[in-house]
């Protein structure tokens, strides 16, 4: 299956801003592509990249006075598979994880998981298996958070959204990261395109969606606690402990946002 995708952002800017761009695919993806993923700009801009310790692609560039539009559009392959379950259900004790997912059992800026320890426990404590305890958490969060666009913010923080109730797609995730980190199961916030690819159109713009990764049986499984199912052609634009490590722009001064255009398709035959 071939994915076009893309998006248009553009900001007003009242002077000279440097900014982080994290607007290109991740570079697990990369042999995957069948055209440039490139950020281009209006004005042309020169610009610089850099990969974060999290491995994620990162673009620097600085602004001039005025509107500055950054916009892509790309072709990738996708194998359509929808996102795979772990055929295991062991819990892999902390320690036998390896050294370097330790960091995603740690409290992070978004995903508070020091603050939900106690009801994580009283309230998966009994489930056994590790696969088992993340897909309950996932449950949990489903049904508990209510999706908004009227309502996102940008600082709610995973037990924010767990007293509000209700969010976005990173609100989803963010709650439930803290969750699994709570119950000594590593997971790692993702960012990335989800069309509406097998299943109906959502009536909501297109935007990047937000999901998490828990350390299973040896190696990362995705997982949805927004959707909660399955779902086909996701691309991965970055990873890190929470939204804070992989935003899509990181502005150092005033970059107002006047325009944000996202688009993912299949291509059909």
């Amino acid at each position: 299956m071939l994915i076009d995708a893309g998006f248009k952002i553009s900001f007003q800017c009242p002077a000279f801003t440097p900014m982080l761009l994290q607007l290109n695919i991740h570079p697990s993806r990369t042999e995957d592509l069948r055209s440039p993923d490139v950020i281009n700009s209006d004005p042309p801009l020169a610009m610089s990249a850099y990969l974060d310790h999290y491995g994620n692609r990162v673009t620097r560039v600085e602004a001039p006075p005025g509107v500055v539009t950054f916009h892509n559009r790309f072709r990738i392959y996708d194998p359509g598979l929808p996102d795979e379950a772990p055929t295991s259900d062991v819990m892999t004790p902390i320690p036998k994880l390896p050294s370097e997912v330790l960091l995603f059992l740690l409290s992070s800026r978004y995903c508070d998981s020091d603050a939900l320890s106690n009801f994580a426990w009283a309230q998966f404590g009994r489930i056994t298996g590790g696969y088992s305890v993340v897909k309950a958490i996932c449950d949990f969060v489903h049904g508990h958070i209510r999706f908004n666009y009227a309502q996102a913010s940008p600082t709610r923080s995973a037990s924010d959204g767990m007293r509000d109730r209700v969010g976005v797609c990173r609100d989803f995730a963010h709650l439930a990261v803290a969750l699994c980190r709570c119950m000594n199961i590593p997971a790692r916030y993702c960012t990335g395109y989800l069309g509406d690819i097998g299943v109906p159109v959502d009536v909501n713009p297109m935007d990047f969606s937000a999901w998490f990764e828990a350390f299973l049986d040896g190696r990362w499984y995705t997982m949805d606690a927004r959707h909660n199912h399955s779902r086909i052609g996701r691309i991965v634009m970055g990873r890190g402990r929470d939204a804070a490590d992989v935003a899509i722009t990181t502005a150092f001064g005033i970059a107002n946002l006047v325009h944000f255009e996202v688009m993912t398709d299949e291509v059909k035959a």
